[in-house]
């Protein structure tokens, strides 16, 4: 690493992996519980379980945007860090916070309100942990005097993302005027201004890792910031179809939530195409394999799988059941767990003592197993989703029964998911068997020189 500051990058992605291992467990136990019988149905119920599960997954991830965030500003600023010793009360407040709401869900202490269930002490928490940390950022900026596009479009992503926080802050009454304003959260986060911040870290990687030119790259990302203030704020009306807002927003809804990856998939396509014209090659190829396997499957979850259920006359039959399921898992690991372990691949070469930039044997398997699993598990709730659908709300059986008949899903789940556990599994050991390192590298090059041509 170039500049020392980084370093602390390391902590917040060690915190991340335990998140992202823990936030496993608890995924494998809820789809288990679908086979029954459950010996700990009094312990750890399916709500209790699910609430871990998903709320998890938010958190482990925004752990990964902060690291990575830590680890590219300094390097695109050209600086160290604005103040270290902030960054680390941050992670210690947002550690604390984190882990007081998971033992608070096991006792059901939550506002119920879902993938926002943080009583509102906890959310106090979360703002200030905002607040530190866009203050470190901007900052770190404001001293170096540099400030690229990249860095801007990953600023506007991470300041929108703490603003859109507000509603989440608030209490309604009504569930149904609560659901609607959720959504101006959790929306405008994972299919707005969350791409944003991929797409910037997709740029940063895509520049370093293929040679890409930072002008093309960075064109990009305009067309991304246009995508995401006009596909991905008027693509929040696909969620509204059962709160009863007015009929012209579903098909608006429904259309322009599946355009938001396009530009995504455009950029690695073209970063792919200028490796190969260029014949530039970085040495860390599993970091590649982690970037573009992030575009492409972002296309695949959000926006073919998006597109297959948003449209009205086919959500009216697919919303809440397992079809959502498919779209979510699928969408959510491309789009932002992978451009996190892409990241942390990137850095990790750097940030440790002894790990070789291309990657180790241990690192491939992981991201073909996880690739292979995830794929297997959108697969499963495809096939019971559709099962589902046919039987709960075309054939009209009931619940509990329907559940029996499309049971043998489950266990294609369960094997699937075990496959993606393994690779995890493997990522997370792989990233911990390595010492920190805590020193910068003086001679290290340039940011864009980092590409060897093949010979």
């Amino acid at each position: 690493m170039r500049y020392k500051s980084q370093s602390v990058a390391y902590w917040y992605f060690a915190v991340a992996m335990v998140l992202f291992g823990l936030q496993l467990v608890f995924g494998l136990l809820s789809a288990a519980k679908y086979l029954g019988p459950d010996p700990l149905l009094y312990i750890l119920p399916f709500d209790v379980t699910k609430v871990i599960h998903t709320n998890l997954l938010i958190v482990w991830v925004l752990t990964g945007f902060m690291g990575a965030t830590y680890w590219m500003i300094p390097d695109e600023s050209r600086t160290e860090l604005h103040s270290v010793k902030l960054a680390y009360i941050q992670l210690i407040l947002w550690t604390l916070m984190g882990v007081s709401a998971i033992i608070g869900y096991l006792f059901r202490y939550g506002t119920g309100n879902k993938l926002l269930e943080q009583p509102l002490p906890h959310k106090i928490v979360i703002v200030i942990c905002m607040l530190i940390f866009l203050y470190n950022i901007g900052m770190t900026i404001k001293k170096s005097g540099r400030f690229t596009t990249t860095e801007g479009v990953l600023l506007i992503g991470l300041v929108s993302s703490a603003v859109l926080f507000f509603p989440a802050l608030l209490y309604y009454e009504n569930y149904t005027v609560s659901i609607f304003y959720r959504w101006w959260t959790i929306h405008l986060w994972v299919e707005g201004v969350w791409m944003m911040i991929m797409g910037a870290f997709l740029a940063y990687l895509l520049i370093r890792l293929s040679g890409a030119d930072r002008e093309v790259m960075e064109k990009w990302l305009y067309v991304i910031v246009g995508l995401v203030f006009i596909a991905g704020i008027l693509g929040t009306a696909h969620h509204y179809y059962w709160v009863g807002v007015p009929q012209y927003w579903l098909p608006i809804g429904g259309i322009f939530s599946a355009l938001e990856p396009a530009a995504l998939a455009g950029m690695a396509i073209y970063a792919y195409s200028a490796m190969r014209r260029s014949g530039l090659a970085h040495p860390n190829s599993l970091a590649l394999h982690w970037t573009v396997g992030s575009a492409i499957f972002a296309l695949f979850g959000a926006g073919l799988l998006g597109l297959a259920h948003t449209f009205p006359a086919v959500n009216k039959w697919t919303h809440g059941t397992l079809i959502t399921a498919m779209h979510g898992h699928a969408a959510f690991y491309g789009a932002y767990a992978m451009i996190v372990l892409a990241m942390i691949t990137y850095a990790m070469p750097k940030l440790t003592h002894g790990r070789a930039e291309e990657g180790s044997t241990l690192g491939y398997w992981a991201f073909w197993l996880q690739v292979s699993g995830m794929f297997g598990m959108t697969l499963s709730f495809a096939t019971a989703g559709l099962g589902q659908v046919y039987l709960e709300r075309i054939m009209g059986m009931g619940y509990l029964d329907a559940q029996l008949k499309i049971q043998v899903h489950f266990l294609m789940l369960i094997a699937t998911g075990s496959l993606f556990a393994l690779g995890v599994a493997f990522y997370i050991y792989d990233f911990f068997r390595y010492r920190p390192r805590f020193e910068a590298n003086e001679e290290a090059v340039e940011p864009e020189a980092t590409v060897t041509r093949k010979q």
